[in-house]
């Protein structure tokens, strides 16, 4: 273990060393002015905290930020981790005065700074050296620090905190300095704030200081402050002290000085690469650097990806949002667009928008499918449009089309007789589809590889590679549309015969095998683990399946070696709990079935042959859905090779369709676009999830700034439903388990969910399905009876509850609480 590094080391990156030790070795790599010192590494701390790590998660998730206090303060700094702070800290000199600065895993990355969340101690000695260091380490759990990470989206779990001992600058001024303007951004001026004495006061913001705007190597503009205080240093730290009457009142810095700064500044930008937040410090007429970091508040330029804009209509990331979980780049969405046009033709009214794009997330605007049903007088509808959709909270309003009621019918009566011709040609041709869909996307992969000009990859595209796309989205809807209410009516019908359990068991087992096409990757898995198959077979047909299947930029798990490694370690006995939990599923649904024949004898051949209709919907359904996404695995082999044959790489997963197309064939003007775009897709993706629900006009960074916010719906009329105490939902599966919950983000976080834990998320689509046969029971806070979550659960015979809306925002991770799936309710049960 290093648990001591110099300051200046080639090892001295952002796990090892935090975000600020990062910096400062970069700095002192380049030759820039940065005062002497070392760093205690993160593996200090994790071995400093590894006897009571999990005890500080848990009082951290518990938001106990004393209890964490007096853990770091009861331990001591193990012998071997503190000779080495003494012997470098000795290196510096004869008990050299020093700040212990902490620099954490998780600040001064761009989009947050993190800047001001763990302590940071001046003036330390050798005697209080190892306290000092202990409270550092001690601050990553500080209430802000807590608050400031669950805002922002960063589990606890990955954080850690390296400390940065450098020598204490006496300085006689000091200030912060930007090398982009902080208020408008522009990259032509260089903003400098001074003041006397240590920086604390000026970064503190306990004093006006001196501004001065440098432009093209001239002093533009200059202000000088009221400085009333400055920190010094007193023996064992520092203290605010009047400034002098005549100093108050003078300028800090020369304009010659200003301009060195500022030169400083612009040598900074150029390693950077970026405009910089530099903290500065004076002594004797030199100057040093003992902090930059990139400037969040001057991101780059963005787009705004918005269509909440376009108008006041409900929104819902149901059901598509499941399926399309990511932020999505451009070139993805042009392809999710024609997606939709082509699945979902049948919803679609001309004028409106079906689908939006909101902060790079994909939303459905349900507003015309509720103002659809309300003109037809179809009120019962709106039932079966939240079993698709998921519940709306009561008292929400959904705003209507401004539309009339003939305007509608007289636009939609002509697109349901073309649908159904439509529907009825496209079954004709879906069984053969389904039979040659694999070995037609192996073809199409194969002849986009041995594409050896651009030209002819887009020709290739036209000709080959968006017909079969555009086939196999037709093809869902056609699965989809067949049958009409079947789904919901016949799931009603049984319900009210034979009660939610012994319903939900008649119709698992939806494919006559015993799976789903959700399942394939259970399958999968378990047949590769047990030898049954090739890593190349389970490549080829499961391989184009998983949590990120939509989104083209992401690989796919038959072309990524170490996903199908991290589900096999994690996993090991999936093969014995997924065929336990079907084998008893079985049992189940023979047992209900015999049940049902017992009490209604007459029904019983009817009610078979509803299901086995129900069934060879579902199974349609399920089949075609996975054809559509092995072909977006062929448009992610097309956008790939664009890239190599251009030379643009990933350059290309910026641009939409039609841009990627006109590259191809020679044009370059789109690239220029790429920077912005690419700026506008990380500031997206660093954004936690939006809320399920968005009535109106919402900005996604300042709800995401809000620690008030909710996930569930947001409403931009001001009508503030309440947030609900209780989490209810969906029947999604029935059953009545208890047991520890597991809190879970991502499914690359999936490990943490132990054997018999209950899985509690914000969604699931069919990436997430390796992780049910582990789970006692699962909850979302996105879904409906017919999503992801639901079917697979209910194959399983898994009890889950789902579209809670407020399960994440409710239970905490570690919680003990009873779900049931019978009646949708999750309830919280004392430790």
């Amino acid at each position: 273990m290093r648990a001591v590094i110099p300051l200046d080391d080639a090892g001295a990156d952002l796990a090892t060393v935090g975000g600020k030790g990062a910096s400062l070795a970069a700095l002192a790599r380049a030759g820039l002015p940065v005062p002497g010192g070392f760093h205690i590494t993160t593996e200090a701390y994790r071995a400093f905290v590894a006897d009571f790590r999990e005890e500080t998660l848990a009082a951290a998730a518990a938001g106990d930020a004393e209890r964490i206090e007096a853990l770091f303060a009861g331990r001591e700094v193990p012998g071997p981790i503190a000779a080495e702070i003494r012997a470098a800290h000795a290196a510096l000199g004869d008990d050299v005065p020093v700040a212990v600065r902490s620099s954490a895993t998780a600040e001064d990355l761009p989009g947050m700074s993190f800047a001001g969340q763990q302590d940071t101690f001046l003036n330390v000695t050798a005697d209080g050296l190892l306290d000092a260091v202990k409270r550092c380490w001690a601050s990553l759990w500080n209430a802000r620090a807590i608050a400031y990470r669950e805002q922002n989206g960063v589990p606890h779990d990955d954080v850690a905190l390296a400390v940065v001992v450098q020598e204490l600058v006496d300085a006689d001024a000091a200030g912060v300095m930007f090398t982009a303007d902080p208020v408008t951004g522009a990259r032509n001026r260089t903003v400098i704030n001074a003041s006397w004495g240590l920086g604390e006061a000026v970064v503190g913001g306990h004093v006006t200081p001196d501004s001065i705007v440098v432009t093209g190597g001239a002093v533009v503009e200059e202000r000088t402050g009221d400085k009333t205080v400055m920190t010094v240093r007193i023996p064992g730290g520092t203290r605010e002290e009047p400034v002098p009457e005549d100093m108050r009142q003078a300028p800090v810095l020369t304009g010659s000085q200003a301009l060195a700064l500022a030169e400083l500044g612009a040598r900074l930008q150029a390693l950077y690469g970026t405009p910089m937040d530099v903290e500065w410090v004076r002594r004797a007429g030199a100057f040093a650097v003992v902090q930059a970091r990139p400037i969040t508040g001057s991101a780059p330029q963005v787009e705004e990806w918005n269509d909440s804009l376009k108008g006041d209509y409900l929104w819902t990331s149901g059901n598509l949002g499941e399926a399309i979980p990511d932020v999505m780049t451009p070139v993805t969405w042009s392809f999710v667009r024609l997606f939709i046009d082509e699945a979902m033709s049948a919803a679609t009214l001309p004028g409106f928008d079906l689908v939006g794009n909101i902060g790079g997330r994909l939303y459905m605007n349900l507003s015309i499918a509720v103002s659809v049903a309300r003109a037809f007088g179809m009120r019962s509808r709106l039932g079966a449009i939240e079993q698709v959709f998921g519940r709306l909270p009561p008292g929400l309003d959904v705003p209507p089309l401004q539309m009339s009621r003939l305007r509608i019918i007289t636009a939609v009566l002509p697109l349901a007789v073309r649908m159904q011709r439509k529907v009825r040609v496209n079954l004709r041709g879906m069984r053969d589809f389904l039979a040659t869909s694999l070995e037609r996307c192996e073809e199409l992969r194969a002849a986009i590889r041995s594409t050896s000009s651009a030209p002819e990859l887009a020709d290739l595209w036209s000709r080959a590679v968006e017909p079969h796309f555009v086939t196999a989205c037709r093809m869902l809807e056609a699965a989809g549309r067949q049958g009409g209410s079947t789904l919901v009516l016949t799931r009603d019908r049984l319900r009210t015969m034979v009660g939610e359990t012994d319903a939900e068991a008649m119709l698992t087992g939806a494919s006559g095998e015993g799976e789903l096409a959700s399942l394939g990757l259970i399958t999968g898995l378990s047949r590769l683990a047990t030898g049954e198959i090739t890593r190349e077979t389970f490549a080829r047909l499961y391989g184009h399946r998983g949590p990120h299947e939509f989104e083209v930029s992401v690989p796919r798990p038959g072309e990524d070696p170490a996903w199908i490694d991290a589900q096999l370690a994690v996993l090991r006995d999936m093969r014995a709990d997924a065929d336990g939990l079907l084998a008893r599923q079985r049992k189940a649904r023979e047992e209900a079935w015999a049940r049902f024949a017992r009490r209604h004898p007459r029904q019983e051949a009817a009610m078979r042959a509803r299901v086995e209709r129900w069934a060879g919907v579902v199974r349609d359904r399920e089949a075609t859905r996975s054809e559509v996404i092995r072909a977006f695995w062929v448009l992610r082999a097309f956008v790939l090779r664009a890239g190599e044959l251009t030379g643009h790489g990933d350059d290309l997963f910026h641009l939409h369709l039609d841009e990627l197309l006109a590259v191809l064939r020679g044009d370059a003007t789109p690239l220029e676009r790429v920077p912005v775009r690419r700026a506008t897709y990380e500031m997206y993706a660093a954004l936690p999830p939006y809320p399920t629900l968005i009535v109106g006009r919402f900005d996604p960074v300042r709800w995401a700034a809000d620690p008030g916010r909710r996930a569930d719906v947001y409403d931009a009329r001001g009508s503030a439903l309440p947030a609900g105490d209780t989490v209810t939902g969906f029947p999604g599966a029935p059953g009545v388990v208890e047991g520890v919950a597991r809190v879970i983000a991502r499914p690359e976080d999936g490990d943490r969910l132990r054997p018999g834990e209950i899985l509690v998320t914000t969604l699931t689509n069919v990436g997430w399905t390796p992780l049910f046969p582990r789970a006692a029971a699962v909850v979302t806070d996105v879904g409906a009876p017919l999503s992801h979550a639901s079917i697979v659960a209910r194959e399983l015979g898994i009890p889950a509850v789902v579209g809670t809306g407020n399960a994440t925002m409710r239970v905490r991770d570690g919680d003990r609480i009873r779900v049931d799936g019978a009646r949708g309710t999750v309830e919280l049960l004392d430790a």
